[in-house]
């Protein structure tokens, strides 16, 4: 079975796809302001176009992993994930506090999906 990989780097790729499974990396703002929300949006709108490269969609998202630089901004991601992620398919997801690589990375992202 082949193996495809998006954007492939010297270290990692940012999605990978075998059979019917996308794996997307863990996805960090671009541009790192001071507020969860602005980075998850930014997170997000990334995983939308590694998804789409792929050939899927968020409404078949299988898994999530979340990783927060603070828990009590728990709230304020979830407000922007809630509006993100497709009413009735919401993916097996596990959030957890962390340090992240960058001091200024406050929320890094990592799904899996299926393809259509």
């Amino acid at each position: 079975m082949p193996i495809k990989r998006i954007q492939a780097g010297p270290r990692m790729s940012q999605a990978v796809v075998h059979g019917n499974t996308v794996y997307i990396a863990g996805q960090v703002a671009d541009t790192p302001v001071p507020s969860v929300a602005e980075q998850t949006k930014q997170v997000l709108a990334k995983i939308d176009r590694l998804l789409k490269e792929a050939g899927t969609d968020r409404s078949r998202l299988l898994s999530a992993n979340i990783w927060l630089a603070d828990i009590s901004r728990f709230d304020e991601m979830n407000q922007v994930w809630d509006a993100w992620v497709t009413p009735g398919n919401p993916p097996a997801r596990a959030t957890v506090q962390s340090t992240l690589a960058r001091p200024t990375n406050l929320v890094e992202i990592m799904v899996t999906a299926a393809l259509e």
